[in-house]
Parts: structure tokens; sequence; C-alpha cells
């Protein structure tokens, strides 16, 4: 057991369930809060005492304001971690997507994150050593076909991690992300895009959760060099560090071909 607390947001199922228990068995007291209620109270009666639930819409920036207050009260004062979790997808052509789907992805994957940070701030900044996790994808890496708007909020993402981890570094809080590529969880289970059927769905949500608590505490040396991107599964992190490297052209075609466009 410690004394240190995790707040996550989208923590009924997949990644967010998986990265609270994830933290539940290193003996961290685990806020873990989402709209499905009912998933909440099958959590808490896996993970046991050390979680706290309760209802949570990231697009509501008053209710996460009030939700964070609570639980860093609960947890005596302390905000060590902060998982900016909660996310929607919609896959396929463009132009066949609602308008209101993509309305909903941006109140999401972007409002929802810029609220989470700014509740997250003044509790973070009275714990030290606290960390920031967004989770951000391998499709912040070149615009993916069939998945235009969300992954154009995985890009939003990764600009807010980049630049808040500057911002913030004088307050001593480490802002970083993670980037899977496609997680086998019910946002993904009837999912079919060219990149996912040529690439597959490889990763689990219990990887990726692995991989969130490996970068909270992750080496001295990457904390000294500022890693602020964490690819998740060896093709995300043979293909990031390929970007660094290709030209925009080929990295164009690559993206083209795994789409299968």
């Amino acid at each position: 057991m410690n004394d240190k607390s995790v707040f996550i947001t989208g923590a009924a199922a997949g990644i967010g369930r998986a990265t609270a228990l994830a933290f539940a068995a290193k003996g961290y007291t685990v806020g873990a809060y989402d709209i499905d209620e009912a998933g909440l109270r099958t959590l808490t009666d896996t993970a046991g005492p050390r979680v706290v639930t309760g209802h949570l819409d990231v697009t509501d920036a008053g209710e996460i304001v009030e939700r964070v207050g609570e639980f860093v009260s609960a947890a005596g004062g302390r905000l060590d971690v902060m998982v900016n979790n909660a996310g929607v997808m919609a896959s396929g052509a463009f132009v066949e997507i609602p308008i209101s789907r993509y309305h909903k992805l941006v109140d999401v994957n972007c409002k929802g994150v810029v609220n989470g940070l700014h509740a997250a701030y003044p509790h973070l900044k009275r714990t030290p050593g606290s960390v920031v996790v967004n989770l951000a994808s391998a499709s912040a890496l070149y615009g993916q076909a069939e998945l235009a708007v969300y992954s154009a909020t995985k890009f939003f993402v990764r600009a807010m991690t980049e630049a808040l981890d500057i911002e913030w570094g004088r307050d001593g809080i480490r802002v970083i992300d993670m980037w899977p590529l496609y997680v086998a969880t019910a946002m993904t289970a009837d999912l079919r895009t060219g990149s996912s059927e040529s690439l597959g769905i490889n990763l689990t949500a219990a990887d990726v959760a692995d991989a969130i608590v490996a970068a909270v505490d992750a080496p001295a040396l990457r904390r000294r060099i500022h890693q602020v991107h964490f690819p998740v599964g060896i093709q995300t992190k043979v293909m990031a560090t390929a970007s660094r490297f290709l030209p925009a052209w080929l990295s164009r075609a690559m993206s083209k071909r795994f789409a299968q466009f």
C-alpha cells in the first residue's frame, strides 16, 4: 500500500477499467469515474475498497471540478496522477457520418480533456511529483483515412500534452500521453476500416494499462530527457520511430497503403 492517488475518467470499461485495476494493485487510492455507473459498481466489487467511484460526464466542466475536488478530499489532499482516458470513436467515410456524431467526438475527446486538465491542475500543483496521462493514439502520427475526426482529436491531445509538459514543468508536473494502436475493447468491437484490417487489433486493455503504470513510474533517464510520448506495442513503436525520419510524402504513402486506399 502507499498514499498515492489517481483519478481516471472513462473508468467503467476498457482501458480505463484496466488502468483502475492496475493502479489499485499498486496500492493507489483510485478515483474511477464514468457516465456508466453500473459498470463502476462491478469495478468496485473487483478492485476492492481503495477504489472511489462516481458519475462523471467529462463534457460538463462544472461536474468534473466537483468530482476531482471530492476525490482529492477523500484521498487525503493528494492527486498524484490524472488519467484523461474518456473517449469515443467514429469510423467510416467522412461524409457518411452525421455531423452530430463528429461534434460528440470533439466534445468528449477534446473538450473533455481540457476540462480534466483544468480541474486537476491546482491539485496536481500541490502534490510533489505529480503526473498527467492523456490517452492519445497512434492515429496522432499521421491523419487516418476513415478515422479523420477521431485522428484529429488525438492530434489535439498530442499538442495539448506537448504544450503543457513545457508550461507545467515549472510547477513540477509531468504531462505525458500514450499512443496505442488498435485495442481490443468495446470501442473497436465493430470497427472495420482498411487500416484495422491490414494492421489487426493486437493490443488488450491490460497492455495499455500496464504501459500507463510504467510510464508514470518511468526510469530517471526518461524523466530527465522529458519523454512525452509513449508508444504502446511493437507496431506503434516502429511507426513512431520511422515517422521521425521519413519525409512527409513517404509517411502519406504508408498511411494510404495501410488504409487500403
